[in-house]
């Protein structure tokens, strides 16, 4: 299934052809970022903080494409050691602990379980890798344990695996809510200054000698201009489209597209470990925990030709991925078990790989100084995006007067203030403050918000005021919040980025939903 056939929810039409609107020139600033996923945000959210005019522009939602579409880890890549990628592993180790403290509520330690099959990779080498993510992850802790050896016949997680697995191996990484992730960046950036447009898309780029010259264009069809003195290029599968066609800039680099897929099926285990699965084609596979009653599994790695903005799971990906989970469970898994797919196209630098899976998931950065800077963002990942926003910003700082220098390692995301980062504790201290919350929606709330929930149940002593329900514990308070503070303009930015209510939703609670937020936003 789709998001449209779970929710039962299409954005409206929003151009009315035949109506010339005006043309609005903003302020001159010192960066335009075009690109609202993760990369983007990022930036925008670094260069803020360092002092400087910032300009974001997204033409759908933030993270509506490739930041939303994740497997949703925040981790180093076990597989790319086999690659060689130690730099890229210890890179993303040392930002999974940062982000683990950066944003305690939406990113969480998770313990990852991997059968050993003697076939497809001998366990000496398992254990080789294994020490090797240990020691690059840096000092181990409570959160964060190392890996070992486990015999799953005794193991938890040997229950629901097929009896032929008897031996296995479990290590840590972490879990993230990938579009929450983007859209807090967002609000940070917005809240240091930076002004956010989605919906909003960069239709014209002329370049000069020392600024820009940018026409952007409102779903509305308004058009706003604006001088920026640098321009960073974010648009993640569009990033050589835009080069060609926007900002009309030669170019040496290109992209593979990479289509990856996952599906959603009811939950296959009571536990709370990860699956990491091996293949016969040597490509691994995860199977998660998700949304508490369902099972993620993911993902696919497909050569993608198509238009980036619409990828959609093919028949042979869904019974790819239903064959590699049903080779390790005891409960086979069928097409006919899948509640919900979703795709996304990776951005990857074409480095001649003869796999899809084997294309390097580091970025590049590439600052052109033919004229007014353009800075170009190729590659990336969600582990990496605060350490790709610090690079960029460090190379653009210099064309600035060098304003304030790096601050976001040990900078909380909003709601990310927790005391000690103790995700528990605020959870507990919140929900003995609100007895007559119901204990589902204390933990939503505190896992989305962190110390935002507070800003949504505020002065509120019972339930009802929190006003009307919408469905799946979905009350209106939560949903002005959405709309007044994280630029949710539509049910389905409501019910698949900023949460996975729309797992829990009805076409009809969603068409209401709809309804009530397009009032909202008309209203605005």
């Amino acid at each position: 299934m789709t998001e449209h056939e779970v929710s039962g929810v299409d954005p409206p039409a929003v151009d009315q052809p035949g109506v010339v609107e005006p043309v609005v020139d903003l302020p001159e600033v010192d960066l335009l970022i075009v690109g609202g996923g993760i990369n983007g945000v990022a930036i925008a959210r670094d260069a803020a903080g360092r002092g400087l005019s910032v300009l974001l522009c997204e033409r759908d939602d933030i993270a509506s494409h490739t930041s939303s579409a994740s497997t949703k880890l925040i981790h180093g890549g076990l597989r790319y050691l086999e690659q060689f990628e130690f730099a890229l592993v210890g890179k993303a180790l040392a930002e999974r602990k940062r982000l683990l403290r950066m944003a305690p509520h939406i990113i969480w330690p998770l313990r990852f379980v991997l059968p050993h099959q003697p076939h497809l990779r001998p366990a000496w080498m398992i254990r080789i890798g294994l020490f090797l993510y240990d020691r690059l992850g840096g000092r181990r802790g409570r959160d964060l344990p190392g890996s070992r050896s486990v015999n799953l016949r005794k193991h938890i997680a040997g229950r629901p695996l097929r009896d032929e697995f008897f031996r296995g191996f479990v290590y840590s990484d972490a879990w993230v809510q990938d579009a929450r992730l983007a859209v807090l960046n967002a609000m940070d950036a917005s809240e240091r200054g930076a002004r956010v447009l989605t919906r909003t898309a960069c239709v014209h780029a002329q370049r000069g000698a020392d600024h820009w010259d940018v026409q952007l264009r409102g779903a509305d069809g308004a058009t706003r201009r604006v001088r920026a003195r640098a321009l960073v290029n974010a648009t993640g599968p569009w990033a050589v489209s835009f080069l060609d066609q926007v900002a009309h800039v030669a170019h040496s680099h290109n992209l593979r597209l990479i289509k990856g897929s996952h599906i959603v099926v009811p939950r296959l285990f009571d536990h709370d470990h990860a699956y990491i699965f091996q293949q016969p084609d040597r490509r691994i596979v995860f199977a998660i925990p998700y949304e508490h009653d369902y099972t993620l599994i993911g993902t696919t790695d497909v050569d993608y030709q198509a238009d980036p903005s619409a990828p959609r799971i093919d028949d042979s990906e869904t019974t790819y991925l239903c064959e590699a989970a049903s080779r390790y469970f005891k409960q086979p898994i069928r097409p006919s078990d899948v509640v919900w797919t979703y795709s996304g196209v990776r951005p990857l630098l074409d480095d001649d790989s003869d796999k899809a899976s084997e294309i390097t998931r580091d970025y590049l950065l590439l600052l052109d100084r033919e004229g007014a800077p353009l800075l170009n963002i190729f590659g990336g990942k969600l582990t990496t995006s605060r350490k790709l926003a610090e690079e960029a910003c460090d190379t653009l700082s210099p064309l600035f007067g060098a304003p304030r220098a790096a601050w976001t390692g040990d900078a909380p995301l909003p709601g990310g203030d927790l005391p000690g980062a103790d995700f528990e504790s605020f959870h507990e201290d919140f929900s003995l403050r609100r007895p007559w919350l119901p204990d589902a929606l204390a933990l939503r709330l505190c896992r989305n918000y962190g110390s935002r929930a507070l800003r949504i149940v505020e002065s509120c002593v019972r339930l009802e005021e929190l006003g009307e329900c919408f469905g799946a514990d979905l009350y209106r308070a939560e949903v002005d919040y959405l709309i007044d503070c994280e630029w949710a303009r539509t049910a389905k930015d409501i019910l698949w980025r900023r949460s996975k209510l729309g797992l829990r939703f009805s076409p009809a609670q969603g068409e209401a939903l709809q309804r009530y937020v397009a009032q909202r936003v008309g209203e605005a």
